[in-house]
């Protein structure tokens, strides 16, 4: 065979080539600019409404309701100074800290344990177990406020942070063992093993070496539950009737309804401010975690 017929036909190859990946790589230019445009309209609806829940926060009453899309004709912290201090969100923001970091510490401790465990270790009963806490899930809120009621009294946990401290707990804990089960589940049981070898106990070979491997679904649970829990209205709201307990969600409502038709637009705005800052700022201290894979962790 000459080399003339040899580039003939690798040309000739090339070209059926290229003719059978135009359509693939066509099709696929169609699903990035469908997908851009989808996630651009996605991106303004939700960006907008914050944009101008910011601004309106620098603005008086009078400013929103006449000028409800312009810029304020000042810029002042004064309705972030009133919504902190004369509000009390700055109280309301304490107690929402208090409860929500103390239910997410407990919650991830106990259910990572409980997940590995179930995931890890083959007992009488273990799918039983696992069963049973998956059944939470499916447990309507609603219909445990009045046991919950009741339970709480009795213990002497009713209107206290404890006593929401401990229903959070409860209420997060077997999504979290949900979530997590997987991961624990198709971690290389060889790793484990080395580890004991290596003179490791239980209790090490969990915290050093297997907990810091799940670490991407670690992190993901604990964003999912930081929301939930911050974002959490129902159950302080009919668990918690001391005002000197609310947390933020009840100031917030409270706040929005204590002066009926009178209320102070911009301090409201100013407030809604406030209670999203440390959502955002979770967020975007964690986006990093989130992008990590099992393999990353794992190699660590």
């Amino acid at each position: 065979m000459s080399a003339t017929d040899v580039s003939a036909r690798a040309t000739s190859g090339r070209a059926t080539q290229s003719r059978n990946e135009s359509p693939t790589a066509g099709s696929d230019k169609v699903v990035t600019v469908v997908s851009h445009i989808v996630l651009t309209i996605w991106s303004i609806i939700v960006i907008l409404p914050l944009l101008w829940v910011f601004l309106s926060s620098w603005k008086t009453t009078r400013e929103i309701f006449d000028s409800p899309f312009a810029l304020p004709q000042t810029w002042s912290f004064d309705n972030y100074v009133g919504a902190w201090t004369d509000s009390g969100i700055g109280k309301y923001m304490l107690n929402s800290v208090i409860v929500v970091g103390c239910s997410l510490v407990l919650v991830m401790i106990l259910g990572a344990a409980a997940a590995y465990t179930l995931a890890r270790f083959t007992f009488f009963g273990s799918q039983i177990v696992y069963y049973l806490i998956l059944a939470g899930l499916t447990f309507p809120i609603f219909l445990a406020i009045v046991p919950l009621f009741f339970v709480l009294k009795n213990l002497g946990l009713l209107n206290t942070l404890p006593g929401l401290i401990a229903t959070y707990v409860a209420f997060a804990f077997p999504f979290t063992v949900f979530f997590l089960y997987p991961f624990f589940r198709g971690l290389p049981s060889e790793i484990a093993e080395a580890a004991e070898l290596d003179g490791a106990g239980e209790w090490r070979t969990f915290f050093q070496v297997m907990l810091p491997m799940a670490r991407p679904g670690i992190v993901a649970i604990a964003i999912f539950n930081f929301l939930g829990l911050w974002n959490q209205f129902l159950l302080p709201v009919a668990l918690n009737t001391n005002e000197d307990n609310y947390v933020l969600s009840q100031g917030m409502a409270r706040f929005a309804s204590q002066a009926g038709y009178a209320v102070d637009f911009g301090q409201l705005f100013a407030a809604v401010v406030i209670t999203i800052v440390p959502v955002l700022a979770v967020y975007i201290f964690t986006q990093r975690q989130l992008q990590g894979s099992l393999s990353q962790g794992t190699m660590k």
